[in-house]
């Protein structure tokens, strides 16, 4: 395959990141509701999600070979400790969908995650954060940044924040910007261990044990959630995290984190004028504000994308 087409195809990737990150908002936001709790629920998608990476490391020997490296790394320091913390991030990000999502919808979620996304993403390319290395600031690529910026100002047009709290917008910028971070971070730890499996697994470990010991002291503070949801589909959150988590380890090292974002920005955006359109929540923006700010954050990726190049004549 050609570079051109390994990019494009890596840039399809991330835009399937994205779409699947918005799907795992709608799902934790309606388990944190249907919960009353949305720490409680964050536990319960990211518990979910760790078991099934535990057996699948188990059983597959890419995984078994994986977790080998990764004792050996730790043991000799060729993985140092910062690399294991990913899943902190990862917890934080369903935490806050749970407690936002149900009350502002996918989309208003989405402006303020892709806009700490993109932020971060722009910032860890230029210092050399990410496995590709430093990735420079070219003009295209900062156009194709502030295009997707501008999207989200155009989702915040009209009244869609009437009424919303300031925090429900801070919350899941916050977390769009510590998601670069952990992108950069799933990927040099894939590196290190040669498995995107055991990477996305650490992820887990990690933010499971968070999330567990913040759900137990969540509960001995405010009390034990007022109902247990029994539809199937509300416990498929961890599911979907595994697989964009995985994804996202091996797509960053083709495309920086930069244009994971932008690619992810694409999907979360289409998405979630999908998904609220079809489960509409009280904050969410209108249809045709939602579908114009989709068209500019795509324009912003096609931008830094493609690489252009002068005709020699």
């Amino acid at each position: 395959m050609s570079e051109r087409g390994a990019v494009g195809v890596a840039v399809g990737g991330a835009v399937l990141i994205g779409a699947l990150t918005a799907l795992q908002a709608r799902i934790n936001g309606t388990l944190g509701a249907a919960f009353g709790d949305g720490i409680v629920a964050a536990a319960v998608s990211f518990s979910s999600g760790l078991l099934i990476l535990i057996v699948l490391s188990a059983l597959l020997p890419e995984g078994r070979r994986g977790f080998g490296r990764l004792v050996h790394g730790i043991r000799t320091r060729s993985v140092p400790p910062w690399m294991l913390l990913g899943g902190l991030v990862g917890a934080f990000t369903v935490a806050s969908q749970g407690l936002t999502v149900a009350t502002i919808g996918v989309a208003l979620f989405t402006v303020g995650f892709v806009a700490g996304q993109t932020t971060g993403g722009l910032v860890l390319d230029r210092i050399g954060y990410g496995p590709a290395g430093v990735v420079p600031v070219t003009v295209r690529r900062a156009v194709g940044a502030a295009l997707a910026i501008a999207g989200v100002v155009v989702c915040l047009s009209g009244d869609a924040l009437g009424g919303v709290p300031l925090w429900m917008l801070v919350v899941p910028a916050i977390a769009g910007a510590a998601v670069s971070w952990q992108q950069g971070t799933n990927g040099r730890l894939r590196v290190r261990v040669e498995s995107p499996l055991t990477a996305t697994l650490v992820n887990f470990i990690g933010g499971t044990a968070v999330l567990l010991v913040a759900a137990v002291v969540h509960t001995a503070v405010v009390g034990a959630p007022r109902a247990v949801p029994t539809e199937p589909w509300l416990y498929s959150g961890g599911a979907v995290g595994v697989i964009y988590i995985f994804l996202s380890s091996v797509v960053v090292r083709r495309t920086g984190v930069l244009l994971l974002g932008l690619g992810s920005v694409v999907g979360l955006l289409t998405t979630s004028v999908l998904l609220d359109a079809a489960w509409p929540a009280p904050a969410a923006p209108s249809p045709a504000v939602a579908v114009l700010a989709s068209a500019v954050a795509i324009a912003g990726v096609v931008v830094a994308a493609v690489p252009w190049r002068r005709r020699h004549r």
